[in-house]
Formats: structure tokens, C-alpha cells, sequence
């Protein structure tokens, strides 16, 4: 006997997916996009950069390995839902603590399964991320009218600034250092380069691989003023991850970044929307994509070593490379659809890389932009 359906997502051109619906109840609006990544959709859902988005796994295996507090790359889950193909079984894994569709539930965050996930991901490369509502209700009773109805009216991620969500309150520091054998995440010790990292929507992993690199970290809000970084006496500045349209963080963030490049020489480093707020500041323009980037097998090439690097990546707009000013260089680009990945300022140590260097799926292609950054310090003296 069939089961009657227990969630529904509803895209705002009136395409119905039903589905059984796990984790909470009741109904979210969003952007969908879809990831590729085979593991890692802990980090996926507490990723900050994906305010505002529903995640289409197109890995039908997720929630076998349940979750843990290690995993998580901010303290709750960010990502408004999700949308796979099976229903999430029991977690099989030794680090397992307790199972997804759990943790799901303890946080608020709707998922579906069930679902066409392929036709889904067509339907997303096709006609680009739709604005969606997901609902989950046990009894099944659903308003289709107006599920269509908050699917259209969702205002969508153009010149929203999401960053001012998903960031601290206030600043703190960080000497947590990247996972090893056996003992976990050790605390690193001694004096190291004095690093501002502005957070944007940071993820903890980053954080972790410059702390590995030697730095000292302090994390200032996204709204932190070049006053505030400067007071810190740092020796680089580090611009995180996040959400949202770059254009309208960059109301509040450009003007910062521009002030420490006039008034110091530090060596600025940036990943994906810190990639894009460097590349405002720099006189660069950002562009929404049809679908973005989001996934763990994207490859990049290196213009200036020729090396091709498997990169994570998770973004909705690019830098346009064609708005690079003369004394910025493209450095790195998609192999995918040739989008800009990577850009550095000719004549100082001020760099930058659209994708995630610190989710390691290479597995450890891109660390050396980390350590790019910690020699750039060391050779300022």
C-alpha cells in the first residue's frame, strides 16, 4: 500500500516533488541549488555560505554516517533544508553520535527524500536555482496554492546581505589547529603571525588551517571598520567565506578592505566570498551565476604552476574576470566553465581564491595557499 506523502517541495514556476519528510516540521523558503560532493554533508549544512539555500544532494547516500560535534563547521546548521533521493537510514560509523534525521529535528533545519534528485539537478542546470517552499507536515495535508504562492514570493539572494547574519557577535580568538591522529584538534602553542580574520560566515576548518600555518587568529564581525583591524597590529588580513550577494556585503566591507590596502602593506588573503569582497575593493565587478559552483570534485588550474587542483567550492556568483583592473592577475580558473577562481594584486602580496582550500578534497591540493600567506608574512618581517 502506498505511503502517503509527508513533505512537499513546491518551485515557484509551480512544479510539485513530493516526498517523506524527515528532520522538523513545518515550511522554509529558499534558493535550491545542488551539490555534488559524495561526503561531507555535515560540513555542507553548517556551512554559512549556504544561508538562505535548500541543498539537492545528488550523492544518494547522506545521513549513513550520521553526525558529530567535530564535523560541524559552524555551531548549528545553516542551510534552510535539504533534498536527497533515499530517506536517511540508521548512521553506520564508529564517530557517529547520533543519527542526522535527529539532529535535524533538535535543529530546526526540513529534509525531504524521496525525491528525483537527477531530474531535480536537470531541471536547476536548465533554468537556473529556482525560489522554492519546502514543507513537512506527518499527516500530510498541504496547501499547494500557497506553497507555490511563498515560492514566489521568496525575494531570492541578489542584494541580500547575508554575511551580517551568520557572523559573530564579537571578536575572539582562535588556537584550535586541524584534526590529527589520535588525539583530535590540538591547540597550537608558541608566537606565530598576528592575523585579523574578518568573518563573513567563517568556517571553523579555515580557521583551523591558519592556525596550523603558524598564525595567531582573532576574528572580527564582518562589520569590523580598517580601525578596528588595524588595532589589532596584525601582520596579514585574512577574508572569510560566506553568504549572499558580494555587492551588498560589500556596502560595509569594500571600504574597509580598501583603507588597510592604502594605509598598509600587509599581505590580504581571501577565500571564495572574501575572494569576491578583495576583488570589489580591488575594482573588480561580481555576477550572479545560473546555478554556481557547489561541490567537492571541481577542478581549478593554476595559470602561473599549470597544476590542476580537485577543489571543494560553494558559490552563486563570480568575480568577472574581464572587470580585472592592470595590476591584478587572474591566477586560477574553472575548468568546468572557465569562471574566474583566483586572482593576486601584481605588485604585493595580496591574493585570493574563489573555492575552499581548507575542505581538502584533493585531498591536500590547495593547502599551500595557506602557507603562501604565513611566508608572505614572514618575508614582510
Amino acid at each position: 500500500m502506498p505511503t502517503k506523502p509527508t513533505a512537499c517541495l513546491a518551485l515557484a514556476d509551480g512544479t510539485l516533488f513530493y516526498g517523506m519528510g524527515f528532520g522538523a516540521t513545518g515550511q522554509t523558503e529558499a534558493e535550491l541549488c545542488f551539490n555534488t560532493a559524495m561526503t561531507g554533508y555535515q560540513e555542507i549544512m553548517t556551512d554559512p555560505s549556504y544561508a538562505g539555500q535548500i541543498v539537492t544532494f545528488t550523492f544518494p547516500h547522506i545521513g549513513n554516517v550520521g553526525v558529530n560535534p567535530d564535523d560541524d563547521e559552524t555551531a548549528d546548521p545553516v542551510a534552510a533544508g535539504m533534498v536527497v533521493k533515499w530517506d536517511p537510514t540508521e548512521p553506520s560509523n564508529w564517530r557517529a553520535a547520533e543519527p542526522m534525521v535527529d539532529w535535524l529535528t533538535r535543529r530546526g533545519r526540513i529534509g525531504i527524500g524521496g525525491v528525483d534528485t537527477r531530474r531535480l539537478t536537470r531541471a536547476i542546470r536548465q533554468q537556473g536555482a529556482p525560489h522554492v517552499a519546502l514543507a513537512h507536515d506527518p499527516e500530510g495535508n498541504f496547501d499547494i496554492e500557497a506553497l507555490v504562492k511563498a515560492a514566489r514570493a521568496f525575494s531570492g539572494l541578489e542584494g541580500l546581505d547575508l554575511a551580517k547574519d551568520v557572523t559573530c557577535a564579537q571578536s575572539y580568538k582562535w588556537d584550535e589547529m586541524r584534526w590529527a591522529w589520535p588525539d583530535g584538534f590540538p591547540k597550537r602553542e608558541g608566537k606565530g603571525h598576528k592575523v585579523v580574520a574578518i568573518d563573513y560566515g567563517a568556517k571553523r576548518n579555515i580557521l583551523r588551517c591558519l592556525a596550523s600555518a603558524g598564525c595567531e587568529v582573532t576574528v572580527l564581525p564582518a562589520s569590523a571598520t580598517a580601525e578596528d583591524v588595524l588595532a589589532q597590529n596584525p601582520d596579514g588580513l585574512f577574508l572569510s567565506n560566506g553568504p549572499g550577494d558580494p555587492a551588498a556585503t560589500g556596502e560595509y566591507a569594500v571600504p574597509m578592505i580598501k583603507e588597510v590596502l592604502d594605509k598598509t602593506d600587509m599581505p590580504v588573503f581571501g577565500i571564495c566570498l572574501g575572494h569576491q569582497m578583495l576583488a570589489l575593493a580591488l575594482g573588480a565587478k561580481t555576477i550572479k551565476m545560473n546555478h554556481g559552483h557547489h561541490g567537492a570534485n571541481h577542478p581549478v588550474k593554476d595559470y602561473e604552476t599549470g597544476k590542476v587542483e580537485i577543489t571543494s567550492m560553494n558559490h552563486g556568483f563570480t568575480v568577472d574576470s574581464q572587470t580585472l583592473p592592470a595590476n591584478v592577475k587572474e591566477t586560477h580558473v574553472s575548468l568546468f566553465d572557465g569562471s574566474n577562481c583566483g586572482i593576486r594584486v601584481t605588485d604585493r602580496p595580496v591574493f585570493s581564491v574563489q573555492y575552499h582550500p581548507e575542505a581538502s578534497p584533493g585531498p591536500q591540493d590547495s593547502f599551500y595557499l595557506f602557507e603562501r600567506f604565513a611566508d608572505a608574512m614572514s618575508n614582510r618581517g
